[in-house]
């Protein structure tokens, strides 16, 4: 991150008018995380500031790609001061760090008697310069219907923040397990900057993980030497005991087919004692676990129908594809994967997990607002239907050694 120019727009400002301090700066890097411009302006010779303020809290920007961009701060007019000073900083391996910083002179009238201090409020404006993508091409900047957005920001930033707390433990060995296209486990690698990220999934989705960035605007050099991918089986995992520090399973145990208890017993194998795990199993009960809300929104239809008749809607009713990242299953994959979906519940693996010797630290559950039963869902519990979602971070405390 590369400071290029500082100005001040007019070069001579006048009190009581509009004005704006331009920083242009260059990112060299394929990504940069939470990219901040900060501002100070002084009113005479004083090192205390009398105003101070930075891009990030008016303009959130999770990150950008390689290019030049101007940060404008306005402001709409006041007093004026004398010397400006900026800084700009990122967020590299977890931690911010400041990556350069310029002062800037601001020539301005001069006034009889002592100047007042000034009155300043403005707000910030950001751009792409000099054939830059604009920001609004941006996976972020179109937000939750962006599958890109949905894994690279959301998902990453669930793990690696809200469940997970920014653990030292993201920065040494990390295993995905059911890591899919690979846009989740990249997100990690690149925020966290492990020793070794790997994407383990025997169906390899991750091997379209280029055609995906290239969908979204980004240069596949944005994958770091970190993360790696393999072809694996959860159920017979190819590494040693006590290998790594956190592994991470977003939406796959309830996939793996002929039950996902196997696959749990490997994780406390491969994980080392005092590890972390994080897991988002999909509910087979609730309204999103069954994946197969593509082809009917009726709640709780897939408990409520005769088999025949969901096997039948699937595979003659063509759905109504949730973005996927331009990848679009057949009806008949749709239904080999429901059939084999794993009914997990939220008492049931959390009796799964203390059995291994996993101590729940963090949980997050989402729930429905309300369940209308009907006399076909009389015979499921009242939690399994309203449980939507369920977030888990555990320490695996298996004895060591």
């Amino acid at each position: 991150m590369n400071l290029i120019s500082l100005a001040c727009q007019p070069a001579m400002p006048e009190a009581g008018q509009p004005f704006a301090i331009e920083v242009e700066f260059a990112l060299d890097a394929p990504i940069s995380f939470l990219p901040d411009v900060g501002l100070e302006l002084f009113s005479g010779e004083l090192t205390q500031a009398c105003w101070a303020g930075n891009l990030q809290a008016q303009r959130h920007t999770p990150w950008l790609p390689r290019g030049r961009y101007r940060a404008r701060w306005v402001c709409g007019g006041s007093a004026l001061p004398l010397r400006a000073r900026v800084s700009l900083h990122q967020r590299e391996a977890m931690a911010e760090r400041c990556m350069a910083a310029g002062e800037l002179r601001i020539p301005v009238p001069e006034c009889d008697g002592e100047q007042a201090a000034p009155a300043i409020t403005g707000h910030w404006q950001l751009s792409a310069i000099d054939g830059t993508p604009a920001l609004e091409t941006l996976g972020w900047k179109r937000g939750p219907s962006d599958w890109f957005f949905r894994h690279f920001d959301h998902a990453a930033g669930t793990v690696i923040e809200y469940m997970l707390g920014n653990s030292p433990l993201l920065r040494g060995r990390v295993l995905d397990v059911g890591c899919g296209d690979g846009v989740t486990a990249l997100g990690i690698a690149l925020r966290c900057r492990p020793q070794a990220l790997i994407g383990i999934d025997p169906f390899r989705g991750f091997d379209r993980l280029p055609e995906i960035l290239a969908g979204a605007g980004l240069d596949a050099s944005m994958v770091p030497e970190c993360l790696s991918f393999l072809d694996a089986d959860a159920n017979a995992m190819p590494f040693a005991d006590d290998h790594f520090d956190v592994v991470v399973s977003w939406g796959s145990l309830e996939h793996i087919a002929g039950g996902h208890q196997r696959a749990l017993a490997e994780i406390r194998r491969v994980l080392r004692p005092g590890g972390l795990l994080f897991v988002h199993p999909g509910l087979y009960y609730g309204n999103y676990g069954h994946h197969l809300g593509e082809f009917c929104d009726e709640p709780h239809f897939h408990l409520k129908w005769p088999r025949e008749a969901i096997r039948q809607r699937v595979l003659e009713t063509p759905p109504n594809y949730i973005d996927r990242a331009g990848e679009f299953s057949t009806p008949a994959q749709y239904w080999q994967w429901f059939e084999e979906l794993n009914p997990i519940t939220v008492a049931g693996f959390e009796r799964e997990l203390r059995a291994l010797d996993f101590e729940p630290w963090r949980v997050a559950i989402r729930t429905e607002d309300r369940i209308e039963y009907s006399p076909e869902l009389q015979a499921y519990s009242m939690q399994d239907l309203a449980t939507l979602e369920l977030y888990v971070s555990a320490y695996n405390r298996k004895p060591a050694g």
